[in-house]
């Protein structure tokens, strides 16, 4: 090793000692670049940064750390940092927070939230990011601003808590069922459908909410809100599926229901989020029982009233090709000598034309048109006379096996109305009866007095009142459910063919019952039978003797004049021959307007007037033009309908007894004497 020389430099040394110069200042020159990138990295972070040391003094501060404060660099750098932002009830959790953070890292929270007071005096929520720099006692942590996302929690919170609270007051049963196929909500109406509480079923899934209604899993309508898919192999649950504009519209039976089968209507729809994806969806359901009940009622009854239209059409046409079978075979018969096979054929007509008469009548009774009587009537007696009667004998050779049992309350009430037409209801009853037994059984028939102090909906829709009610029950096979809107319909019917009288059987019983005021219920159970209840309203009428059969010589004429008045020929002829025979003159013209002109020219004692006739003037409006000629005539109506509102109106102008087509001698002969002899 050489030594050097005084004031000389060693070069070894020396290129030691300037290399060493130069890597240290690279380093520098290599950490002040370093140093350079993180603060451009800490002040252009876009969160609002600063440095704490071990005293929580705050050694730096980034731009958007002043923006959030207010406060400048100069004002934060070297403070305390906790005692210049907290709010002041914040401070000492925030304390305990960064003691922790010196001696327990790890128990120490990195993140939490606490408000700040910025320099203008608003408060600010503040989210705190900490973490330690390491190998150093500095902390650095991040700041930032989540005020307007906490109003919009809470906004969007509050919005949760109202629409929680109008779908748990919804009038309509209404569950949220999520994307999961979790339930979310289950309002008051829904625990009150299906009798199981919220509590029970908000969380779960698996189609767990089908099974108070159906009682086993199944997809319903919120599902199918959800997914269009499963409509193929669940939409068949539903008696009526409908969509329109994305609201899923159903309606179906519910038959696991603790309240029992109910009728439903639901409507469905999907929720949908900001980017329009199915979060979830909504059902509304609504018990439509009731509904149903009338609308099945209301198509009833304008099915009745369609049906008796007809009918009551089809019963004026044949009532007056019946009205002269009956009248000229009766007429026939008095000039045929007694024994003689004519006479024979007279009376085979007549009996015919009489048959012929009675479905006549059954149709005007089905029609709501047929009940002319209104009388006071003991319905216990009518029910005793039925059975004493042929057609119950006759029915009771069919069925030997079959007992009738009768309760009849002594105190019956009476009613008022037709006892012909409550009779052929009895025996339409009975008969039905009957027909539903097979081998042996029972039938009762029952009576009672019963006051309604509230509506019933039944089958038919009852108000409060008195009544007197008939019942009707068998032991037999029973009528199926989807029959019973059916069974009061003409010619619907199970019996046997040639034993049930004109075929319209029940069609009767409803036309009679409404043509009575009243109203009917029915219960059915298959294999356990059936039971009829008709309402009557009570009468507080007393009952009135019956009329003997009349003598010919009461309701002779005494040369009387009478005008008939009838647009059909063969009508006038019979007219005139019945009471040309009953000592009468008698004339004859086919419309109103003749006979206006007939009266201009002529008297005629009494009018003998059709009250339906075209083309022309109807007997009403005839009546009243005959009355502007003469004021005091005299007139009785004839009609093959039953007595409405226009007959009524010529009773109120003076005209007398209404007579139903086909009459015979004796009834068209008392109402023409009768309304002769009234002053």
């Amino acid at each position: 090793m050489q030594t050097s020389e005084p004031g000389r430099i060693n070069l070894i040394d020396g290129k030691c000692g300037i290399g060493n110069i130069v890597e240290h200042r690279k380093a520098e020159r290599e950490i002040k670049k370093t140093e350079a990138w993180y603060r451009a990295i800490f002040e252009n972070t876009g969160t609002a940064m600063m440095v704490v040391e071990e005293d929580t003094t705050i050694s730096l501060a980034n731009t958007e750390f002043e923006n959030l404060t207010g406060y400048s660099k100069e004002e934060i750098e070297g403070k305390i940092s906790w005692t210049v932002f907290p709010v002041k009830e914040d401070l000492e959790r925030m304390m305990i927070q960064h003691h922790l953070r010196r001696i327990q890292p790890a128990e120490a929270r990195r993140n939490y939230e606490f408000r700040l007071v910025n320099k203008n005096g608003q408060t600010r929520e503040i989210h705190l990011t900490v973490d330690m720099i390491p190998d150093t006692k500095k902390s650095i942590a991040s700041l930032l601003d989540i005020t307007e996302r906490r109003q919009a929690d809470e906004t969007l919170k509050e919005s949760q808590r109202k629409l929680a609270d109008i779908i748990e007051f919804f009038p309509d049963a209404t569950l949220v069922v999520d994307r999961s196929g979790t339930v979310a909500a289950w309002n008051r109406a829904l625990e009150d459908l299906t009798g199981v509480q919220a509590a029970d079923m908000l969380g779960k899934g698996n189609y767990e909410y089908a099974l108070p209604f159906h009682g086993y899993r199944r997809p319903i309508l919120v599902d199918l809100a959800l997914d269009r898919n499963k409509t193929e192999k669940s939409g068949k649950a539903y008696e009526t599926l409908l969509t329109d504009r994305g609201i899923l519209r159903g309606e179906g039976l519910a038959a696991n229901l603790s309240t029992g089968n109910r009728y439903c209507s639901a409507t469905a729809i999907a929720l949908y989020d900001s980017r329009g994806e199915a979060v979830a969806a909504i059902e509304c359901i609504r018990d439509i029982t009731e509904q149903k009940r009338i609308e099945e009622r209301l198509n009833r009854a304008e099915k009745m009233e369609a049906l008796g239209t007809l009918a009551g059409g089809v019963a004026h046409d044949l009532n007056n090709v019946l009205g002269v079978l009956v009248g000229y075979s009766e007429l026939l018969m008095e000039t045929l000598p007694e024994g003689s096979l004519q006479k024979g054929y007279a009376q085979n007509i007549l009996r015919s034309s009489e048959r012929g008469a009675a479905i006549i009548q059954d149709l005007l009774t089905m029609a709501r048109r047929g009940v002319s009587v209104s009388e006071v009537v003991d319905l216990n007696k009518i029910i005793v006379d039925y059975l004493d009667s042929p057609e119950h004998q006759k029915l009771s050779s069919y069925n030997q096996s079959i007992r009738i049992k009768t309760e009849l309350t002594e105190d019956l009430l009476h009613i008022k109305g037709s006892p012909i037409h409550l009779n052929k209801s009895i025996m339409n009853l009975v008969s039905n009866a009957a027909e539903a037994i097979s081998g042996a059984g029972v039938i009762t028939i029952k009576t009672e007095n019963r006051n309604l102090d509230y509506t019933i909906n039944g089958y038919d829709h009852m108000r409060e009142g008195d009544y007197v009610v008939l019942s009707v029950s068998d032991t037999g096979g029973g009528i199926p459910e989807k029959d019973l809107g059916k069974i009061f319909e003409p010619f619907y019917t199970k019996k046997v063919m040639g034993r049930s009288g004109t075929g319209l059987g029940l069609a009767v019983v409803w036309g009679t019952v409404k043509d009575h005021h009243g109203f009917i219920d029915v219960k059915s159970e298959e294999d356990l039978g059936s039971t009829f209840t008709l309402y009557f309203p009570v009468t507080r009428e007393e009952l009135v003797r019956k009329r003997e059969k009349s003598d010919i010589a009461q309701y002779m004429g005494r040369n009387e004049s009478i005008l008939v008045v009838d647009d059909m020929e063969f009508q006038r002829e019979l007219a005139i021959n019945l009471v040309s025979k009953l000592n009468y003159e008698v004339s004859a013209v086919s419309s109103g307007e003749a006979a206006i002109e007939y009266l201009k020219t002529h008297k005629a004692d009494l009018l003998l007037l059709d009250m339906l006739m075209e083309p022309g003037i109807d007997g009403l409006e005839t009546f009243e033009r005959v009355r502007e000629i003469v004021p005091r005539q005299k007139a009785i109506i004839v009609s093959g309908f039953a007595e409405d509102e226009r007959v009524r109106k010529a009773h109120e102008l003076g005209a007398g007894e209404y007579v139903r087509k086909p009459y015979n001698l004796e009834k068209i002969g008392l109402a023409i004497r009768k309304e002769l002899d009234r002053r």
